[in-house]
């Protein structure tokens, strides 16, 4: 969380636009950044294993599967998982990671799903939602891809730190936009993530045909505190990511 700083004014303008989000720029670091962080190895992808639960047999799509440490985690628990991300450079990664007979493909969350209806016992979407504006189409193909009874767990940027933290707005209720920067290694990427209101999050689920179950503000790893004591305190006091499960 500290590396984000708001980005400059330029950072608006379609040229900058074009570069953003661009994860081939920087894969490998951020790969390297993430493995082991805080808010990563010790907060984020617990709480997305404890939330999907027993996946022994459990036919799971990664959506954003980015260098693959979640699908690798659900694969020892014994889950059949496919990846999907729409980075050539993170793909490249998690086949290092994951091995020639992990299915990957290189998809974009905009664009249709290339699977059948129902392929899937459960969608786990980590930390991708916010890179969208429009939830619904994106939503509305993995409703497609689950079968009756099947789960979306996914995690956003909580509302709370795009609205108030990173570049603050008057209007909460307002979808907006907002661009800043990540550093890897001295090195400057361009970001923007779309934010918004935990109702238009719930809505844009309900409206796609999901039902709610759960919405969780998850601890830190407890095994955090003496690894990093000095953010630990912050992140177990001030929300950074919201998980849900959704059921079809």
């Amino acid at each position: 969380m500290d590396r984000v700083t708001d980005a400059p004014e330029s950072l608006t303008q379609p040229a900058e636009q074009a570069r953003m989000n661009d994860y081939n720029s920087f894969a490998e670091a951020y790969s390297a950044e993430t493995e082991n962080s805080l808010v990563n190895a010790y907060y984020e992808r617990p709480a997305m294993l404890a939330l999907a639960g027993d996946v022994a047999g459990r036919r799971i799509l990664d959506a954003g599967c980015g260098a693959g440490p979640l699908a690798a985690a659900l694969r020892d628990r014994g889950a059949v998982v496919t990846g999907i991300d729409a980075s050539a450079g993170m793909l490249a990664l998690a086949r290092q990671r994951l091995g020639a007979d992990m299915a990957l493909h290189l998809v974009d969350l905009r664009d249709p799903l290339p699977f059948a209806d129902g392929a899937f016992d459960d969608v786990v979407a980590s930390l991708v939602l916010h890179y969208l504006e429009d939830w619904g189409p994106t939503l509305a193909e993995i409703r497609r891809v689950l079968r009756p009874g099947g789960r979306l767990i996914a995690s956003v940027d909580h509302p709370f730190v795009a609205y108030t933290i990173r570049n603050p707005r008057p209007d909460y209720f307002a979808t907006t936009s907002y661009a800043f920067n990540w550093t890897f290694n001295g090195k400057s990427v361009p970001m923007r993530f779309w934010r918004k209101s935990l109702h238009a999050m719930t809505d844009a689920f309900t409206t796609a045909g999901f039902r709610l179950s759960v919405i969780s503000e998850p601890q830190p790893d407890p095994a955090a505190r003496e690894l990093f004591p000095n953010d630990f305190h912050d992140l177990s006091t001030r929300p950074a990511f919201l998980f849900f499960v959704v059921e079809v």
